[in-house]
């Protein structure tokens, strides 16, 4: 059986695409590659499995992170509508999240900036108009990454229930030849005893 996995098809993010065993006889040419080509498949199978765990991973990121750009981009669309325009623009109250279940209020007066968390403890001010365009930028990407990552999914399910066919095909290709050993030995024994057929 040889390694045909740099020139297997892929989907769009390079994970490749698994070996459909149509023929146990192309992959296995004797019972002693059994053994070689069962371990192979599980191998491929492990890979396939890691990749969906660290998918499932980055999907879970993903869905967590989401809902608060939305929340953020929400604010500043809110900023904004407030009329930039307009200097007598009354200030207004409004209560903050500072934790899960602590919340502070605070008077918000009227504002062309806002400060955005980067992340690593890292703030900037932002120009609303600026601020709005980041947000909305990180949220498309976040949201065509979720996407990737709900594609590759079902892609990766896919490919580990195709080589967990494959893996049963091969050992059921073994499991017959085996019978089939055993049945030509048990023949030929039986008629060891009696070579002569006028006897």
């Amino acid at each position: 059986m040889g390694d045909n996995s740099k020139d297997a098809p892929t989907n769009a993010r390079g994970i490749p695409q698994a070996p459909f065993v149509d023929k146990v006889e192309d992959y296995v040419s004797s019972r002693q590659d059994v053994e070689r080509c069962l371990k192979n498949f599980q191998e491929m199978i492990s890979k396939y499995q890691f990749m969906q765990a660290n998918t499932e991973r980055r999907a879970i990121g993903l869905k967590d992170k989401i809902p608060d750009i939305q929340k953020t981009l929400d604010t500043v669309l809110f900023l904004k509508s407030r009329g930039s325009d307009d200097d007598d623009v009354e200030p207004f109250e409004s209560f903050f999240e500072l934790n899960d279940t602590l919340y502070a209020k605070a008077e918000v007066a009227k504002t062309d900036e806002v400060y955005l968390w980067l992340g690593a403890n890292v703030m900037l001010a932002y120009p609303i108009a600026e601020a709005e365009t980041l947000l909305q930028s990180k949220l498309e990407a976040a949201q065509s990454s979720l996407a990737n990552c709900e594609e590759d999914l079902d892609f990766l399910r896919e490919q580990i229930t195709t080589m967990e066919v494959a893996t049963a095909r091969v050992y059921n290709w073994d499991v017959g030849m085996r019978r089939k050993e055993k049945g030509a030995e048990g023949g030929s024994a039986s008629r060891q005893p009696n070579d002569d057929p006028n006897g």
